[in-house]
């Protein structure tokens, strides 16, 4: 048994997917992959609403911030693991995993966080579309931003404080790819009772919190589109959540399939391809779902490359 005071020595070793030698490269390169389609389309989306002043709105202020939340979510967590693919090491230090585990977390929340603003955006927008311009000031966009890192932050921060005062035995195995807070504290040799309970009332509190207000939210603006007389405008009040509402149900479904993933089986494997699904695949497929099904970006981002092309011929 390790103090938890005492961590020079400690070190966690991270299982990933396979360790047979033949897939490592596969794994790798399938990985790498993900990864800097991840970054490359989330940046475009960047790219597209800095670039474009017509895309100065609070709907796409939310978006760009929520790109560069995953775009954060996925580098806490993958590069790590592209090295030790690479260096053929599982190692993971205690404060790189303390780190790691904190990170992930917090841009985790971020992104449930920012996908409820969103929800209440497109609320406004359909349900009191008068006095969008009023509510959804940049004021007010930027509190809501801030609250969202602020709560995040001293969430995930209870919640490390909290790991820190556990001891663990020496090489211990997680059964990720990353250090998942929950694995870390199943892990852990002395008591985890405090932990359990702050991580089932934040787990009310902040997870089931926004998913009953994007819920309500839906909810209202369903009854909006309803009440609209016209086919041609309840297409477009509907067209302006399709995006925002596949990636909840994307964002929603994954974390789900992870948590009865782990509950029902005691399969690593099972469960580190399970939180591939929300950690990784979900960052990547956001700005696909934004981008093919919206105008606007695709606009910017012609215009922009049309302008940088001159540019370069010139």
């Amino acid at each position: 048994m390790l103090s938890s005071n005492d961590t020079r020595i400690l070190k966690f070793l991270l299982q990933g997917f396979s360790e047979e030698p033949e897939l490592q490269p596969l794994i790798f390169g399938f990985f790498l992959s993900m990864y800097l389609i991840t970054v490359f389309g989330n940046l475009l989306i960047i790219l597209a609403v800095s670039s474009d002043s017509r895309l100065h709105t609070p709907m796409y202020f939310f978006l760009c911030n929520l790109s560069l939340v995953d775009i954060c979510f996925t580098s806490s967590t993958v590069p790590k693991m592209l090295v030790n693919i690479q260096t053929q090491s599982k190692v993971i230090t205690y404060k790189g995993c303390i780190a790691q585990m904190y990170f992930s977390t917090f841009f985790g929340l971020l992104d449930d966080f920012l996908l409820t603003v969103m929800a209440y955006d497109r609320f406004v927008a359909i349900c009191h579309p008068l006095h969008y311009t009023v509510i959804m000031n940049p004021r007010f966009c930027g509190l809501l931003l801030l609250m969202s890192w602020i709560i995040g932050a001293l969430s995930t921060l209870l919640h490390s404080l909290l790991v820190l005062r556990l001891s663990f035995s020496t090489d211990v195995e997680i059964p990720q790819y990353f250090c998942e807070i929950n694995q870390v504290i199943k892990l852990a040799c002395s008591d985890t009772f405090l932990n359990d309970i702050v991580m089932y009332v934040g787990t009310v509190l902040l997870g089931g919190g926004p998913l009953a207000g994007i819920l309500y939210s839906y909810c209202k603006i369903a009854s909006s589109i309803c009440r609209i007389s016209s086919a041609q405008g309840k297409y477009k009040a509907f067209s302006t959540c399709v995006s925002h509402l596949s990636v909840v149900s994307l964002f929603y479904f994954t974390v789900l399939g992870v948590y009865f993933s782990s509950a029902a089986t005691h399969n690593s494997q099972s469960s580190a391809i399970a939180s591939v699904l929300y950690s990784l695949v979900t960052p990547m497929l956001n700005p696909f779902i934004y981008s093919l099904r919206n105008k606007d970006i695709k606009g910017a981002l012609k215009k922009f490359f049309g302008m940088a092309g001159i540019r370069i011929i010139k």
